[in-house]
């Protein structure tokens, strides 16, 4: 392999850890250096191992955050419980179901989520404790755990993003804690995927453990970021993930 293409893929896994442990949406910088690296690959193969890589950085994140931050037990757990087997669910299906018939319906998700973020100013700028209700967490749990993850499976993109945007939108966790919480839901959703693709053998493992060190070097980097800054860095990140990420599939779409 090129030494070219060795530093492409090694800054890409970095900036994905970065990305990921902000607000997620790694995928749009790894995936497409594996792609370029490995063209003749199957996409399977490319899918798999960027969940082996991205584990690593996320769940390295979720420990940062975890020493910096109280997270709430009767939300996490449960739904990063949940998030294993949906995740695994959706990874299952990934080849049953048509990427192309769910972009659409992600981008109009995707352009709700920005309006709101764009328009509310004051969501995730402080915890809204009066939203933590009983109703309202078994809700984020299940659209969490059950929905978000099943999408994490058998699409990807985003997940993280979607992570927050559920956990500020449902029980009012400000931005940073929220992020917190979504990166130990993300590990429970990486570690589902990575089972189905493992048995299925669509995992390059010595490729995707070697570049897990640079998505570590992201990850804490993002991570320390996050908790200093506050939730206003969370929040342009924020925004500017989730317009790639339409810009992104809506090439995929149209392109």
């Amino acid at each position: 392999m090129d030494i070219e293409i060795v530093g492409l893929l090694i800054l890409a896994a970095a900036a994905a850890g970065w990305v990921d442990a902000v607000v997620g949406g790694g995928g749009l910088l790894l995936l497409p250096a594996l792609l370029v690296a490995f063209p003749t690959a199957p996409v399977a193969s490319v899918l798999g191992t960027n969940k082996l890589t991205a584990v690593f950085g996320t769940f390295s994140a979720a420990i940062t955050y975890a020493r910096g931050l109280k997270l709430d037990p009767r939300v996490v757990w449960p739904t990063a419980g949940l998030a294993l087997a949906g995740s695994g669910a959706g990874a299952a299906l990934a080849g049953a179901v048509s990427s192309a018939a769910l972009r659409p319906v992600v981008m109009v998700v995707l352009l709700t989520v920005l309006a709101v973020v764009v328009l509310r100013p004051a969501l995730g700028s402080a915890a809204r404790p009066t939203l933590l209700t009983p109703r309202r967490i078994v809700a984020a749990v299940t659209v969490a755990g059950v929905g978000i993850a099943f999408y994490d499976g058998i699409i990807g993109p985003g997940t993280g993003t979607f992570l927050i945007i559920a956990l500020t939108s449902i029980i009012g966790m400000d931005f940073v804690t929220a992020s917190a919480s979504a990166k130990i839901v993300n590990t429970a959703t990486n570690l589902g995927a990575i089972a189905v693709f493992a048995y299925n053998g669509n995992v390059m493992w010595l490729l995707g453990l070697c570049l897990a060190a640079a998505n570590i070097v992201g990850a804490q980097v993002g991570a320390h970021m996050a908790l200093r800054r506050g939730t206003g860095f969370v929040r342009v990140v924020l925004v500017v993930v989730v317009v790639a990420l339409v810009v992104k599939l809506g090439y995929d779409q149209f392109g």
